[in-house]
């Protein structure tokens, strides 16, 4: 039987022959040698399948190692399923929450009877290693909603049981076993524990860190460092949470379902308004003039940016609002990425100096002549933006290089206050299945494409991988350097978002490369309940900027 073989990221299909019933791990095993990372599963005919899977007709398969948002995910649940059994055979059975991506890995929290102690987190990871270097099986089954449900009682996971007793369009639910300890994932696994060949746990706070590769460098546990930022902003996202009575999706449903949606929109845009409030009054009691907005795409910054002018402007203050596209280098100056082609997200692609002297010049009462970028000529174009601000008034500038020094290096260090913006996203599916942010962004990212760029959900998520390596390069390493954080996700969010991407994403062939993140979003989808009627979101919620009827968004 013939299959058309892809076994690295940039390389081509190739003819393989193999007979029936071949499993794509065997197929691995066969090329390891040649394979820069370990492969983790497979793309079979765009839908993405685990190591496990049986070949029974011609095909397409890709193979997929940690360098994919697909087998990051799948290693990701296999190293929790592993962290799971091992705390249950060092400390018996204790409730565990996976709660966040934080310091380069999963925030945990253990809720034993006692507070886990070093040599408990010790005692956890070394149990770990030995359920590793065993390579034992894990094993993927399919359980009835009666079964699931009996699983759920006798182990005692209220949020589980609840959640699948609402879903009662779902019939059978996957369920991992690992030598003894079972449980519900609806991620993809690994075929047995050796796959899992790189972490590392880490006392931190209440809780305990889960560390693992990052893509970039699959082999490799990533520099630590300590986001206490982030770790302060989940934080106050779980305490709203519970403020709005909401801990898991299924809480969310219910409170849905018993007509509480406007009630949840009313106070989620109030806590938001609350901390925009905050923030301009630190701004205005430290007497800031350069304010500087970053965050990953889909954040809601232009919303935010907005919002936190017409604060400032409650405090007296006129604030001049300001991008850095404007400040482009002339096209032909633009430099190149590795596969040659322009890189606009560089920070080189911006004409660092003229920004820096416009805005001291701005600062110091002069009349400035600031460009306006004209992208389809690629170059700078001048005498229509004649500007010049008062002694106190500030400038709010928002782009992707907004944090990062280099930028701003010729600015009065004194005058900066810099503002990190992301959806950090605290609610979970349950106590063990999370939400991953980037999918939280991606949907929305994909609901604004095609309401106001024409695009459709395909050239989103194809687009994806290289909008996630910019930020990578360009954002998430400059976040500590903010000083305050602003969350802007709301919890309710994903039950709209749903109405509008559930059928751009629908619209994805099996024929399409794109079908396997969709399928595993609409799978991702189906545990929210949606929101036909958001008539009750007001037209100035960062989430307006998405959905539309936005008052900053034309």
């Amino acid at each position: 039987m013939k299959i058309q073989l892809k076994s690295d990221l940039r390389g081509d299909f190739e003819e393989m022959v193999v007979e029936k019933g071949t499993t794509i791990e065997s197929i691995c095993k066969k090329l390891e040698d040649k394979l820069p990372y370990r492969i983790l599963a497979a793309r079979v005919n765009n839908k993405t399948e685990e190591l496990g899977q049986q070949l029974h007709r011609e095909c397409k398969v890709e193979l997929l190692d940690m360098r994919t948002q697909q087998a990051n995910l799948i290693y990701q649940n296999s190293l929790c399923l592993i962290y799971l059994k091992a705390i249950e055979d060092v400390l018996g059975h204790v409730e565990v929450d996976i709660e966040n991506s934080l310091n380069k890995g999963l925030y945990t929290e253990i809720k034993g009877p006692q507070p886990v102690s070093a040599k408990d987190i010790k005692n956890i990871q070394n149990r770990m290693w030995e359920l590793v270097d065993a390579d034992l099986p894990i094993v993927r089954e399919t359980l009835s909603r009666e079964e699931a449900i009996a699983q759920f009682e006798k182990t005692g996971c209220p949020e589980k049981m609840a959640l699948l007793c609402a879903d009662q369009r779902r019939k059978n639910f996957p369920f991992y076993s690992l030598d003894g300890y079972k449980d519900f994932f609806y991620g993809l696994m690994v075929p047995s524990t050796g796959y899992i060949r790189h972490f590392q746990l880490v006392k931190y706070k209440r809780g305990v860190l889960l560390r693992f590769p990052h893509p970039s460098n699959p082999d490799v546990i990533p520099e630590y460092v300590d986001e206490k930022m982030l770790y302060k902003t989940f934080g106050e996202q779980s305490r709203w949470g519970k403020l709005m009575g909401i801990n898991y999706v299924s809480d969310l449903n219910k409170k849905i379902e018993e007509g509480g949606f406007k009630e949840i929109v009313q106070l989620s845009e109030a806590l938001h308004e609350k901390r925009i409030v905050e923030i301009a009054d630190m701004i205005v009691k430290q007497k800031k003039r350069i304010i500087l907005i970053a965050g990953p795409s889909s954040s809601g910054k232009t919303t935010f940016a907005q919002r936190l002018c017409i604060q400032l402007r409650v405090n007296g203050l006129q604030p001049l609002y300001m991008g850095t596209d404007d400040y482009f280098v002339e096209r032909e100056e633009t430099p190149l990425d590795e596969y040659g082609e322009k890189d606009y997200e560089n920070l080189g692609a911006v004409d660092i100096h003229l920004f820096n002297q416009n805005i001291n010049d701005l600062l110091a009462g002069r009349t400035v002549d600031m460009p306006s970028f004209n992208f389809l000529t690629g170059k700078k174009e001048y005498g229509r933006r004649i500007t010049s601000i008062k002694g106190s008034q500030p400038i709010v500038i928002e782009g992707i290089h907004a944090l990062n020094e280099k930028l701003t290096e010729e600015l009065p260090q004194e005058q900066k206050f810099k503002i990190y913006i992301s959806p950090l996203t605290q609610l979970n599916i349950d106590s063990h299945n999370r939400i991953v942010t980037t999918d939280h962004r991606m949907l929305r990212r994909m609901v604004r494409d095609f309401k106001y760029r024409g695009h459709s959900a395909q050239n989103t998520i194809a687009s994806w991988p290289k909008v996630r390596a910019g930020e990578d390069k360009n954002i998430f390493p400059y976040s500590n350097e903010a000083d305050v954080l602003f969350n802007s996700v709301h919890l309710y969010e994903l039950c709209v978002l749903k109405k509008y991407a559930e059928p751009l994403l629908e619209a994805i062939t099996p024929e399409e490369p794109e079908y396997s993140d969709a399928a595993r979003m609409l799978d991702f989808l189906r545990f929210f309940r949606t929101v036909e009627d958001d008539s009750a979101i007001v037209n100035n919620s960062i989430l307006r900027e998405f959905i539309g009827g936005s008052v900053f968004v034309e």
